[in-house]
């Protein structure tokens, strides 16, 4: 059973979608929305979402995929963008959406975009959090998971230390463990790694697939070695 969200302040849209959708051979469970606040009060996890990118006001949209990416749901939808501004589809890519789609809608585009979509999702286990949301210099940006080799903590500040940069901001390497716990294991005080992401280890340090080797605290060593062969078996990583 794959949930699929419609969020669209156009009851036309939304009845429209849920019509495009139900002429697809694939078992589902659709629900529907009118707003971000409805959104966030229905409590549910989905595997599929369309979103309006301007519900209400300018920028709605674009604000609620912010708070998805960024909050404590650790499996994330795959997010689709509905949107009758073409100039506003690049952004959807920075909150990490799958695809677009414009106004007034295409069915055979729909076809295309909806079949890729359910590929993908059927493709392997639940999506887990696929962004990091980090608020830095006063913007908000969504960083793939899949860049980051670890977090470290220096004072007030997180590095994130990634596949092509450096990104240091404001936050709390605990609240960052508890946020991405399942991807990431805390193996020191002062780091925090990326699961995905370790070539091998030792009692003493981890070595990941860039090179490098961060220390391990021994009080760590037998919930790292739990953790990390959990998901080894829950990912098929090898």
């Amino acid at each position: 059973m794959i949930r699929i969200a419609i969020c669209d302040n156009e009851k036309d849209t939304r009845v429209y979608l849920s019509e495009l959708v139900r002429k697809h051979p694939v078992e589902c469970e659709i629900t529907e929305y009118g707003s971000s606040k409805e959104y966030l009060s229905g409590h549910g996890e989905f595997d599929l979402l369309f979103l309006e990118m301007r519900l209400e006001i300018p920028g709605d949209g674009m604000e609620l995929a912010m708070k998805i990416r960024g909050g404590e749901w650790k499996q994330q939808p795959l997010l689709i963008f509905v949107t009758s501004y073409e100039k506003y589809v690049y952004d959807a890519f920075d909150v990490g959406a799958f695809q677009y789609l414009l106004k007034p809608i295409n069915e055979r585009k729909f076809a295309e975009v909806f079949q890729r979509a359910i590929q993908q999702i059927l493709s392997g286990p639940r999506r887990m959090k696929q962004s990091l949301m980090v608020q830095n210099a006063g913007f908000s940006k969504a960083i793939p998971l899949e860049r980051i080799y670890y977090a470290e903590s220096q004072g007030h500040k997180v590095i994130l230390h990634m596949t092509d940069q450096r990104l240091e901001y404001y936050a709390k390497i605990g609240m960052l463990e508890e946020e991405l716990s399942g991807q990431f294991f805390r193996i020191h005080k002062g780091y925090l790694i990326n699961l995905s992401f370790v070539e091998g280890y030792s009692k003493t340090a981890v070595t990941l697939t860039n090179g490098e080797r961060l220390l391990i605290s021994r009080y760590k060593y037998a919930d790292f070695v739990k953790t990390y062969l959990a998901y080894v078996e829950r990912t098929g990583l090898s």
